[in-house]
């Protein structure tokens, strides 16, 4: 018989093989702690990054046939728990607010017949961004679940702490340097004098330092430019190098920059509208070709993926009304993905540069989100992308997905999202990355 229980109340559970559903859609963990209330050391974290306890007695788990939608599950087989280890806490932490306002946090175990045995359902919860939710203790020759619901003002690292989590040091690279935002023309043409086309530069010179730019925040430019980001090692568009070039106008118009290199390009935009918003690319014979924004947003923003053609002229028909700004860029001026949050809006392109691995996405807009890869290992055309795409993520509304890369260079491109979202490379179990996860 499922026992409901408030927070601070205890009832004793099955010493068994049991199932810990966390409802809510948050990010659920597990530390296995000691008498002392303390982690013997990062494998006493069980969390995406590292969801098998050595023991095996605890790990995270899919969800099975017929589980509720949106649930975290937990395995925790008792019998198995390491005499050394007295507590198994059930931790939670979200990156979308506070706990406040995560509707259905709750916590309920399940019997290893199906059955659910106990329940907690948090309806106290503050601006706290982390919380030990319930723990699993040992009591009288058996295990005790307690509903705890203590929240932590200080977010994960404050939680993680308290039970003896080592954070190390915080990582030494620093931020692009940056200079003050450049004001843009006050004309729909391209800012200055068209640069010039560097020469192509063989992959094994060292890497050149280019301009990028990207947007600090929603609403429009000017956008601060980052200085000195070197490009990638074996990157096909090393000579595809220019200055950013800026332009700005009003309503709808066509954003034309030629005496650009040939190949793949950035374009940051973001029109000020209460409207309709929609970007097409361009033939030779100014006939729209591939529909790169269609959106209803109020001040849309994003960064678009476009390929110049072979003459050097980029031509993109923009239909919107009220003020814009843009600014081509190089695609090396990508933003870079680490294991470090990186939050953005709308549509986006991502490099990614290592071993294999998965993208976690969590997009919180309310239509569709999509997002494709481009593996530019072994690519040797400037002028194009590969013929070949990666699997991609295409859902609709809130979602958390995960979209597996490849080793090497791989450019993560966001096509759609009319709304927030994060990303995050997943890694290997250390605490360090378990608590960056959810980190700003």
């Amino acid at each position: 018989m499922l026992r409901g229980l408030v927070k601070g109340n205890n009832a004793f559970v099955p010493t068994a093989a049991l199932r810990v559903a966390v409802g809510g859609g948050v990010d659920v963990a597990a530390l296995l702690v000691t008498e002392r209330g303390r982690v013997r050391g990062d494998a006493d974290i069980v969390f995406p990054g590292a969801p098998v306890h050595p023991s095996g007695a605890v790990r995270l788990s899919a969800a099975a046939e017929g589980d509720e939608a949106g649930a975290v599950w937990l395995d925790a087989d008792l019998t198995a728990v390491e005499e050394a280890i007295t507590r198994v806490l059930v931790v939670t932490s979200t990156d979308d607010g506070s706990l406040r306002d995560t509707p259905g946090l709750s916590v309920r175990v399940v019997g290893p017949d199906g059955s659910a045995v106990v329940a907690y359902e948090v309806t106290d919860a503050g601006d706290e961004t982390a919380m030990v939710l319930a723990e699993l203790y040992r009591r009288a020759g058996g295990w005790k679940f307690r509903a705890v619901g203590q929240g932590y003002a200080d977010g994960l690292t404050g939680l993680a702490t308290d039970h003896g989590v080592e954070l190390g040091e915080e990582p030494e690279d620093a931020p692009p340097a940056a200079v003050a935002p450049q004001a843009l023309p006050h004309a729909s043409k391209v800012a200055g004098p068209p640069a010039q086309i560097p020469a192509q530069v063989p992959a094994a010179q060292t890497p050149a330092k280019l301009p990028a730019a990207h947007p600090a925040a929603p609403g429009p430019g000017p956008w601060p430019v980052a200085l000195d980001l070197p490009v990638p090692a074996h990157w096909p568009y090393a000579g595809n190098v220019f200055e950013p070039r800026a332009l700005e106008g009003s309503g709808s118009d066509v954003i034309d920059v030629a005496g650009l290199p040939p190949g793949p390009v950035l374009v940051d935009l973001a029109v000020r509208t209460d409207g309709h918003t929609a970007v097409w690319t361009l033939t030779a014979a100014n006939k729209e070709k591939d529909l790169l924004v269609n959106s209803g947003k109020k001040d849309w923003q994003g960064r678009l993926l476009a390929v110049v053609p072979l003459n050097g002229r980029l031509r993109l028909k923009l239909t919107a009304a009220g003020p814009w700004h843009a600014r081509v860029l190089p695609l090396a001026a990508a933003r870079r993905l680490s294991e470090d949050t990186l939050g953005s809006w709308g549509p986006e392109v991502l490099l990614h540069t290592g071993e294999a691995t998965d993208v976690a996405f969590h997009y919180r807009g309310d239509s569709n989100f999509i997002v494709d890869s481009y593996d530019l290992s072994g690519h040797e055309d400037p002028s194009e992308l590969p013929d070949h795409r990666y699997p991609y993520i295409n859902e609709i509304g809130r979602r958390r997905e995960a979209l597996p890369v490849p080793g090497g260079t791989v450019l993560v491109h966001v096509q759609r999202g009319d709304g927030p979202w994060r990303a995050r490379l997943k890694q290997p179990s250390a605490a360090v990355a378990w608590l960056r996860r959810v980190r700003d």
